[in-house]
């Protein structure tokens, strides 16, 4: 035995193959995990989360993702409007946003003055153009449907009744009673069914009933027939009889018996 060769040491025994890094030992998971993990291209599918700097208004809540194509056409529209000037308070207002109105319409006219004097830029004109215009339309339709159900509450012979009173009050103009003023304030009083009715009892006091001229409906009772009914005992007495004459007069003439 030579001077360098020791026996039954502390590493007697043991393999030097043993101190050599098994590379086999990876498990196949682990090795997997490792891949994905240095992957570049590895799809991530968590959701995304809006970040405080991106515009609120272009992001896809449902889907938590950017809108794009809205933020472009934004700034596509943004980008035509500095190019026409619309950011700009311009020398002459283009006031095609009122419709048919013109700058001598008072409220045309005021606005654009309003405007000009704060340097209201030609697109925020535009807006509120749009905005009064959709306000005037919404009154001129609910104007209609008033005017519709006044319509219905005098009857079905709504429109003689309306032509005889205007016919009426034209009447009292010739004649040198009423004025161009009074004539006014008589078509105040006649703008709802109850003032054409308050106006019709006052020109039955002076002229008595009038009848007036109107298509009868189906099954309605003749003139005679209704004044026939007012002579019977019933009108007097029963006061359901009464009130069942007193609709078809109004239906007939405009007015109850």
């Amino acid at each position: 035995m030579s001077e360098t060769e020791v026996s039954g040491g502390l590493l007697d025994g043991v393999s030097g193959e043993e101190n050599t890094p098994d590379n086999s030992s990876t498990t196949s998971a682990e090795a997997e995990i490792s891949h994905v993990a240095a992957d570049p291209n590895a799809e991530d599918d968590s959701p995304l989360e809006r970040p405080d700097w991106w515009p609120e208004k272009f992001w896809a809540k449902d889907s938590n993702e950017p809108e794009l194509e809205k933020l472009a056409g934004a700034y596509a529209e943004l980008e035509k409007k500095f190019r026409n000037g619309d950011h700009k308070a311009p020398e002459e207002y283009d006031i095609s946003g009122f419709g048919p109105l013109s700058t001598e319409d008072p409220v045309v006219g005021a606005f654009a003055e309003w405007s000009k004097k704060y340097g209201v830029s030609q697109a925020a004109f535009n807006e509120m153009a749009e905005k009064v215009m959709e306000f005037a339309n919404e009154e001129i339709e609910s104007g209609s449907v008033n005017l519709e159900k006044e319509r219905q509450a005098l009857g079905p012979n709504a429109d003689a009744i309306v032509k005889s009173m205007a016919q009426w009050g034209n009447g009292l103009v010739a004649k040198g009673i009423w004025g161009p003023d009074d004539f006014e304030e008589f078509k105040v009083w006649g703008a709802t069914a109850s003032g054409i009715k308050a106006l019709q009892k006052l020109r039955a006091t002076y002229e008595g009933r009038v009848p007036i001229e109107a298509a009868k409906p189906e099954g309605m009772p003749s003139k005679d027939e209704l004044y026939d009914m007012v002579a019977k005992p019933e009108y007097k007495t029963d006061p359901a009889y009464r009130k069942k004459v007193e609709k078809l007069f109004e239906q007939a003439f405009g007015q109850a018996a």
